[in-house]
């Protein structure tokens, strides 16, 4: 019984390296803000909307594309769409009597998937700097110019920035975001992030090469190809964006199930970059290795182990391990943890990684999703 003890701190202990690691890391370079050369320009820009039967938001997302803090007459706006609803009119009709921005619309007959459908707007897109934006997110007045003069850098050809408020009222996603933008700002000053945001990213046009057409994580594999083709790509928190997110645990699993599907394929699609392409291949690859296919089966066995060895040792009295588990979700889930709800957020984003493996192993992972309707309120 002593082996399962010290099975279980063992564990705990060796789950923990690379994290104090990351924390060594940052004490170290003490980062902020964008590691960019920004410099101020206005180069032409191709905003990007892939839409499915937004008929209700799409206007609202429109006007608020038009209003962003640029000069439309150099933006066009390429809409890819797979609707079966108004949509497309509600987007022709938007258009109809404006000099500017142009519109290029891309009506699909049949929804085949949004890694097809970006393929197809990427390439239609004409302008030096596309941006991708999603329809349910809405995106801060100065971020265009932020993500153009990132590009400026002439080693930096992609950007993406920060979920700055959670729409929907989720603690849980928002203390999760709060994490993750700390460590990709440490990522981006290390050399390059990994994850890319769907409600905005910024490219250089040039260096938009086709994504894999079963993509479910078509953002993050475009910055990873563009990396692996030598040039950075960074995460700037000057960047923000909004998107919405649900608090409950069931309601939750959900969109983070089917974001940690696509992020675990990719890694594994793209093993062969660890150790390669500096500090990218040799830091940020291999701790995004650790904690999202790595740690999340480790913290199960974890609590597997812990528990049998406390039930083996106390008896009943051995579950309070199980017992403070199970009080943490229920707290967590219901944002009543208080200064440690990011930690809880954390152990959830842990939890839709290790569903996500599973999912992944039986052959699920399709391109095509169904579209939440709850969440679409949020922008009406």
């Amino acid at each position: 019984m002593n082996l399962l003890v010290a099975a279980t701190v063992g564990m705990l202990a060796v789950a923990a390296v690379p994290y104090v690691l990351y924390l060594g890391f940052y004490a170290l370079i003490r980062p902020s803000g964008s590691p960019a050369n920004k410099e101020a320009q206005e180069p032409t820009l191709s905003i990007v909307l892939p839409t499915f039967n937004e008929e209700r938001i799409v206007e609202g997302k429109l006007e608020r594309i038009c209003s962003l803090d640029y000069p439309m007459d150099k933006v066009e706006v390429v809409v890819v769409d797979a609707s079966d609803d108004e949509t497309p009119d509600r987007i022709r009709d938007f258009f109809a009597n404006r000099e500017s921005p142009e519109l290029t619309l891309i009506e699909e007959e049949t929804r085949r998937g949004l890694a097809l459908a970006l393929n197809d707007a990427y390439a239609a897109a004409s302008n030096e700097v596309v941006v991708k934006t999603d329809c349910d997110s809405e995106v801060a007045d100065g971020a265009l110019r932020e993500a153009v003069a990132n590009l400026a850098d002439p080693h930096v050809a992609a950007v993406t920035g920060r979920n700055a408020e959670v729409l929907g009222g989720s603690d849980v996603e928002s203390g999760y975001r709060g994490v993750q933008s700390y460590i990709q700002t440490l990522e981006s000053h290390l050399d390059s992030t990994l994850i890319f945001h769907g409600p905005f990213s910024a490219f250089e046009n040039d260096a938009i090469v086709p994504i894999d057409e079963d993509s479910i994580a078509d953002d993050t594999e475009l910055a990873l190809k563009i990396r692996r083709g030598g040039q950075r790509v960074l995460f700037d928190p000057a960047i923000r964006y909004r998107e919405a997110a649900h608090s409950a645990f069931r309601k939750r699993r959900k969109q983070k199930d089917r974001r940690a599907m696509g992020l675990l394929r990719l890694l594994v699609r793209n093993r062969d970059a660890l150790g390669r392409y500096g500090r990218y291949g040799r830091v940020v690859l291999p701790f995004n290795w650790w904690f999202m296919i790595v740690s999340p089966w480790l913290l199960a066995a974890t609590l597997l182990t812990g528990t049998v060895a406390g039930v083996s040792v106390f008896g009943p009295a051995g579950l309070v391990l199980p017992l403070a588990v199970g009080g943490f979700v229920f707290a967590g889930s219901r944002d009543m943890l208080g200064p440690l709800q990011a930690l809880y957020a954390v152990f959830d984003t842990q939890v839709s990684l290790l569903r996500a493996a599973i999912k992944l192993l039986a052959g699920k992972g399709s391109a095509v999703w169904e579209i939440d309707s709850e969440l679409r309120e949020a922008y009406e």
